[in-house]
């Protein structure tokens, strides 16, 4: 039992809807404490208005209220729940603090007699409020930038004079860097500190002597009620201070430090923890060290909760923080637990690493018209990526194959830039595809201390880039039958993707991966094992390297391959890789439902994916999971190595759907819908012809693959006319135009970034209603699991309208037609389980947009608002264990409930806020009403014209 046997019911914050600075690290955290808790016969009640992730599913805690975080939602459910006997805020971000504080002030945890475990009060703001933290710093001797605390304008006027510039102005209480800024000149300086006093809650902003070039570095920290201190994994920051952590590239373990540093760094961080409390549960320290020879440190903050890199550094090392912060929080002691990993040593240890890992932001600038694309203090990125390797370069080059922007590792693809200019500016401005930049700027001969010097990246990474390059060059005089083994192991070794060789070799993948078999250059398989191979490690997670033969003593030569392939039934679930706007957390849900289905099925569970920020990547998820790029030569050696039943790609969003072409062209089989439907809804023409066949109507309509075409097409289907790419998600580079002008302008720059896309043009219906509708087929029966109403109109983005579930004022006559037209779809289509129709409704007929056969992003708003596994049932019918007739369907919802969608627009100042066919927010929230009459039901409906744009 726990330490604490008085805890026997806690309250868990959630995190709320995904933002820019708060994304589904917390939904990862949150999952794993509430796991934790559980363990120990905890009963677990938790808040939470996010209904795409794992952590509200109804398995998940013993009581799920999806309500908005505010003190009346808590007030609420202390009122229902009067056994609750502590709170945990540490496993909600940002929010999850704020709000407990906002409960504490407010009186109402005495109130209802509640402990807040895992942190403390006084923690939480001595560390939040800036000034405090500086003293007390001062007072235990850790060194701090020059800073001062202001809270009026004046103030800061008075503080900046005295400091001089460059500056940076922070503000408090905020998250993701918000309100933060760097000034260089004294004209910036008003309009800066206006915005920071406003945008933090208790209106305070520091102001620092900007410490720029100096190194960054992160640790994360986990203590015990015994005071026993363990650093769980150091991070470093490749890009230098001035970059939100966030926002910046990072490795693991820190590779530029002496060991005198570290260690005097690690003594300095574990002082700081045992100085601003007393408390139990994980904390994170953030550090600024000169890039001279005697490295100053300086503390920059610490976090005392599970912060954004926990999640990273817990799949960077397998040490798994949350759990272990949870057991924490109720008494336990570090060495009262076991070590996750190897199950026979305890959780206090410092996990030692014998690869690297390289984190690289995932960004979506596109989808901020009018943004501000430089990097700075204030986080701007959706997503991240995390690539595992021997070496920094093997790590560097799959994190970049795993970010999904049409790159094939750095370098090698003919996509680099050749400006000499472009290349300095994108330098000198930190521009959110710097980790390329670098390697094309070597490429052009820019000399390593002229780049040092504009970006203050230290030497050591750079020499690795110019390795990387050298090597390039070398390979590039050979042809595909002259390359030496020993040369084209050391290409794969630092990570070069077979199609990166080709290209220097003018040839085929196909020939470089024929070439590695010929020669016996094939992935191996390493266990992510905490300790450094010295204890026998338990845990199933693994990632790829290129090994040199090993001879043995009776001649015999071998990699050696950590992966034991077993008997059993496998199949594969191929992960959505980074989150970006459109493919977010809710195919992260699908995802982990699709494995526990299939392992329900008996079958041994295989899942591929790369983002670290998620429950599909936890250890335990999955029986095998294999932690690397969703990237076709990365998944096809996995596959040949384990030989599975099939793969299944219709839960992992356009991600993993994009692949289907190559299984279904390799002969690998499809789980579910095949190859041959997939292209078919996708494919504009024959869809139509099926929609034709079966007398359902469709938008009027067109293709084109030119300006020319699409003007000719124009005069065919008459004003307003949707255009959009194929083959994308989330409404990439869709837009409503209204004169030829337009068209022309919007069709030339989509196949600039586009290249060799066929664009599909209709007919806009001005002033519909827009419905849609998620089934589960198993080539014969249908049911509809949800039809959802969008309170806009037709032409905003589905992901970007508020939808309520059920319809509000489609008539009988409507509802019978969406039902009907739906069946029939997912029938003509061969659907074998999930699939998504999007409709239009004008004068009373139904049209048909478009028929995705795959998981859509509201199946997991459905399953939460009616209480129902969807996911787990659509797995079981794609692996042919059930027909949809098996279930018992039994949908549970009372009164509406309400898909809103949440945005980052406060990131970007300048940038246009209207709303139209291209998604653009970054996460949603779910909201129950009784009845219509709801006044929020009826804010949004007067609000449903405001943004709409063309």
């Amino acid at each position: 039992m726990p330490k604490n046997s008085n805890l026997k019911s806690i309250l868990i914050i959630g995190s709320g809807p995904i933002v820019i600075g708060q994304a589904c690290e917390f939904d990862y955290s949150g999952t794993q404490a509430l796991r934790s808790l559980r363990e120990d016969g905890i009963e677990t009640i938790l808040i939470n208005s996010n209904p795409a992730t794992i952590m509200t599913d109804p398995s998940m805690a013993d009581h799920v209220y999806l309500l908005p975080l505010t003190t009346k939602s808590i007030v609420q459910i202390l009122k229902e729940h009067p056994q609750i006997d502590a709170v945990l805020p540490t496993m909600g971000g940002q929010t999850a603090l704020n709000l407990c504080i906002e409960a504490d002030e407010k009186g109402i945890w005495e109130d209802f007699g509640v402990e807040i475990i895992g942190v403390d009060i006084d923690a939480i703001n001595i560390t939040e409020d800036r000034e405090q933290f500086r003293e007390l710093m001062l007072k235990i001797g850790i060194p701090m930038a020059p800073q001062a605390t202001a809270t009026s304008y004046l103030k800061g006027k008075e503080i900046a004079q005295e400091f001089g510039f460059p500056l940076v102005i922070r503000a408090s209480f905020t998250l993701g860097g918000a309100g933060a800024s760097f000034v260089y000149k004294e004209e910036d300086f008003d309009e800066l500190l206006t915005r920071g006093l406003e945008i933090s809650p208790i209106h305070e902003v520091m102001i620092d002597k900007a410490l720029i070039g100096w190194k960054e570095y992160e640790f994360e920290l986990l203590r015990d009620a015994n005071d026993n201190v363990v650093i769980i994994c150091s991070i470093e920051n490749m890009d230098p201070m001035g970059i939100h952590t966030g926002d910046s590239i990072t490795v693991a373990p820190a590779m530029t430090l002496s060991d005198r540093t570290y260690q005097k760094m690690r003594d300095m961080a574990i002082h700081m923890m045992r100085s601003i409390g007393d408390f139990a549960g994980g904390c994170n320290v953030q550090f600024a060290v000169s890039p001279d020879e005697n490295e100053d440190i300086i503390a920059i903050e610490i976090n005392p909760r599970v912060s954004r890199s926990s999640a990273l550094a817990s799949k960077a090392t397998g040490y798994p923080i949350a759990k272990i912060a949870a057991k924490l929080a109720i008494g336990y002691h570090l060495d009262e637990l076991d070590n996750q990993i190897t199950k026979s040593t305890s959780a206090l240890f410092e996990p030692t690493l014998d690869y690297v890992i390289v984190k690289i932001p995932r960004w979506n600038f596109d989808k901020f018209e009018g943004s501000d694309r430089t990097l700075g203090l204030q986080m701007k990125s959706v997503g991240e990526v995390m690539g595992i390797g021997r070496s920094f370069q093997e790590a560097l080059h799959k994190a970049t194959q795993s970010l999904e922007i049409k790159r094939n590792g750095l370098g090698a693809d003919g996509k680099g830039y050749k400006n000499y200019d472009q290349i300095i500016s994108k330098l000198t401005y930190a521009s959110w595809d710097r980790v390329f930049v670098i390697y094309d700027a070597i490429q052009m001969g820019i000399p390593l201390s002229r780049i040092h010097e504009i970006t203050k990246i230290d030497m050591w990474f750079l020499k690795q880039y110019e390795e990387l390059y050298l090597l390039e060059k070398e390979i590039s005089t050979f042809k595909i039958d002259t390359i030496q083994k020993d040369l084209l192991l050391e290409a794969k070794q630092k990570g070069y993707g077979d199609r990166q060789i080709a290209h220097m070799l003018g040839c085929l993948e196909s020939q470089v991966y024929n070439k590695r078999e010929e020669l016996g250059i094939n992935r191996v398989y390493k266990l992510v094992d905490t300790c450094a191979a010295e204890f026998k490690a338990q845990t199933p997670y693994y990632y790829s390297t290129f090994e040199s033969d090993v001879e043995t003593t009776n001649g015999k030569r071998f990699a050696e391959n950590e992966s034991v392939v077993s008997d059993k039934k496998k199949i594969i679930v191929l992960g959505s890789g980074p989150n970006r706007i459109g493919q977010g957390i809710e195919f992260d849900y699908c995802c982990v439902h699709g494995v526990l289905a299939a392992s329900e099925c008996g079958y041994e569970t295989i899942m591929i994916n790369c983002n670290p920020e998620t429950v599909s990547t936890d250890f335990d998820t999955a029986d095998k999971l294999y932690f690397e790029p969703v990237f076709w030569e990365h998944i096809y050696d996995i596959i040949k190595h384990e030989k599975p039943e099939g793969v299944i790609v219709q839960l992992g969003g356009q991600t993993a759907l994009k692949l289907a072409e190559k299984l279904d062209r390799y002969g690998i089989k499809i789980i579910g819908t095949t190859f041959q439907s997939l292209d078919l809804a996708e494919d504009r023409g024959s869809f139509s012809n099926i929609l034709k066949e079966n007398n359902i109507p469709y938008p009027e309509f067109d293709v084109a693959t030119t300006a020319e075409e699409a003007l000719a097409v124009a005069d065919k289907l008459n004003f307003p006319i949707l255009v959009r790419p194929s083959y994308v998600l989330g409404g990439q580079g869709m837009k409503i135009v209204i004169n030829k002008n337009e068209l022309e302008e919007h069709v030339v720059d989509l196949l600039r970034s586009i290249p060799n896309n066929k664009l599909l043009l209709d007919h806009y219906l001005d002033g519909a209603i827009e419905a849609e509708a998620d089934a589960i087929c198993d080539g014969e029966n249908v049911y509809i699991i949800g039809i959802m109403e969008h309170i806009e109109p037709c032409g905003i983005h589905s992901g970007d309208s508020n939808a309520t579930l059920p319809p509000f004022n489609l008539g009988e006559f409507v509802m019978q037609q969406i039902k009907d037209h739906t069946k029939k779809i997912a029938l003509a289509l061969n659907t074998v389980g999930l699939i998504n129709i999007q409709f239009a409704i004008k004068d009373d007929i139904v049209y048909i947009i478009e028929a995705n056969p795959r998981a859509s992003r509201t199946v997991p708003f459905i399953s939460k608002a009616y209480g129902e596994p969807y996911v787990n049932y659509a797995t079981k019918v794609m692996l042919g264990e059930k027909k949809v007739t098996d279930f018992n369907f039994n949908p549970q919802l009372k009164g509406y409930a309400i898909k809103q969608p949440v945005f980052s627009f406060n990131k970007f100042h300048n940038v246009n806020k209207k709303l139209g066919p291209e998604m653009k927010s970054t996460g949603e929230s779910i909201l129950f009403i009784e009845s219509l009459k709801d006044d929020e039901f009826y804010n949004l409906y007067s609000r449903r014209k405001m943004y709409l744009s063309k």
